[in-house]
């Protein structure tokens, strides 16, 4: 079974030859080794590239364990360079490979050597490559597959494949599980004997309970306001646990840069200004998310507004939530202040959407709620409502456009219509 995943195979064949390494980077199981040694060694093969010219090691094979050793790797690639042809180097796993930061800058000074690599989230995060690669580095995000790439290679209809993608989430490998036993154990045991394990194992965490506790806190409110300080009250109140806020900052930290989640800051429209904490989280694959509260939390509203976040993220959009505030005058004639949000602002250069998620907008005062923030906003760019509901796109006189979830994320282009 080959599921294509043409907007990242895409974003590597842009960067070809561009002098920088490749970095393909994202949570642990969402398909990076495999975008890299079958859709990308494809995609050169039937181009013409001969095979000698493209050299690839898998670092986590134990047969090539003398090549985690930084002078046999780069003898390793010198050798096979033998003419002045372009060479596509590719390495999987490098975070395993002694002084990787070293061998992966030499091999830039090969002129006709394009490389590319992946490493696991437990040594090899964002920060990392920031860090390490200055300048040098050229970042290519994968995340778990969009509905519309678990959809062609799902053996059911779209509504079979809505029910299992927004329980059990777009982690590759969650298509070869066949019971929903196989798949919940799947999820349940790569959460905490993979990613937590990474990030505990990494930050030396001592308390093992405390985020255990932060993970379900924020599983459970997924798409809600909150902040390391209102957390630590949450754990005062509730948990009867006195954990600082900036113990609690730092978890998150772990957690975003570990790639499980990721963060969406409040943005004034109007004063044009970003206003920090507090702010949303969202889960990068909904069915982790959904694993780490034994799947007894699934409310499809929270979780589709989730999906819609992770795909505007796909598309290569900056997400961040929108806030209006609006004055007005009370009975005795006070200022009076309220706030209005927008689900997400999606930017992308000179591009920029206003999203909302709405389950469903039965009567018109439903959907005079949905539609009354976007309204609020006085500048041009395209306001778009997505609903559960599988209808088409609609626009009504103040130029709202109204689409169906399906047809939101079965098209790339949705949004642009």
């Amino acid at each position: 079974m080959e599921i294509k995943r043409d907007i990242y195979l895409n974003r590597l064949i842009r960067r070809e030859c561009n002098g920088l390494i490749k970095i393909v980077t994202g949570v642990r199981r969402c398909g990076k080794s495999y975008l890299l040694f079958n859709l990308f060694h494809n995609y050169l093969s039937e181009k013409g590239v001969p095979e000698n010219h493209i050299i690839e090691v898998a670092l986590d094979d134990r047969s090539n364990k003398a090549l985690r050793d930084p002078d046999n790797m780069l003898q390793f690639i010198k050798n096979q360079i033998v003419d002045k042809n372009t060479y596509y180097i590719i390495l999987d796993e490098v975070q395993l490979l002694g002084e990787f930061e070293d061998v992966l800058n030499s091999l830039l000074h090969i002129r006709n050597a394009d490389v590319y690599v992946t490493g696991s989230n437990s040594k090899f995060l964002s920060s990392d490559v920031i860090t390490e690669f200055r300048g040098r580095g050229d970042e290519v995000r994968l995340h778990p597959l969009s509905f519309r790439e678990y959809c062609s290679v799902y053996p059911g209809n779209t509504d079979e494949a809505w029910d299992d993608y927004f329980t059990y989430g777009g982690l590759p490998l969650i298509l070869s599980r066949e019971t929903a036993e196989e798949k919940a154990d799947y999820l349940m045991t790569l959460f905490q004997k993979v990613y937590l394990s990474d990030i505990i194992d990494r930050h030396k965490i001592r308390n093992q309970e405390e985020l255990d506790e932060l993970v379900d806190i924020l599983a459970s409110a997924v798409g809600s306001l909150t902040s390391p300080q209102k957390l630590a009250k949450t754990f005062k109140s509730v948990k009867q646990k006195n954990i600082s806020d900036k113990t609690l900052k730092r978890y998150i930290d772990y957690l975003t840069d570990a790639f499980l989640v990721s963060k969406a800051v409040r943005f004034d429209i109007k004063g044009k200004r970003y206003i920090g904490s507090p702010a949303k989280f969202y889960f990068e694959d909904v069915g982790l998310r959904n694993a780490r509260l034994n799947f007894r939390q699934i409310e499809e509203n929270h979780i589709m507004e989730n999906i819609i976040y992770n795909e505007l993220r796909i598309r290569g959009f900056h997400v961040d939530v929108g806030v209006i505030e609006k004055f007005g005058k009370n009975e005795d004639d006070k200022t009076t202040k309220k706030t209005l949000e927008i689900d997400f602002i999606a930017t992308k250069g000179s591009e920029k959407y206003y999203i909302q998620s709405a389950f469903s907008m039965p009567t018109p005062e439903k959907r005079e709620q949905e539609v009354r923030s976007l309204n609020s906003i006085s500048d041009s760019f395209k306001k778009i409502i997505v609903v559960r509901d599988n209808i088409k796109l609609r626009r009504d006189e103040r130029g709202i456009n109204t689409i169906g979830l399906r047809g939101f994320l079965m098209d790339e282009n949705s949004i642009l219509l």
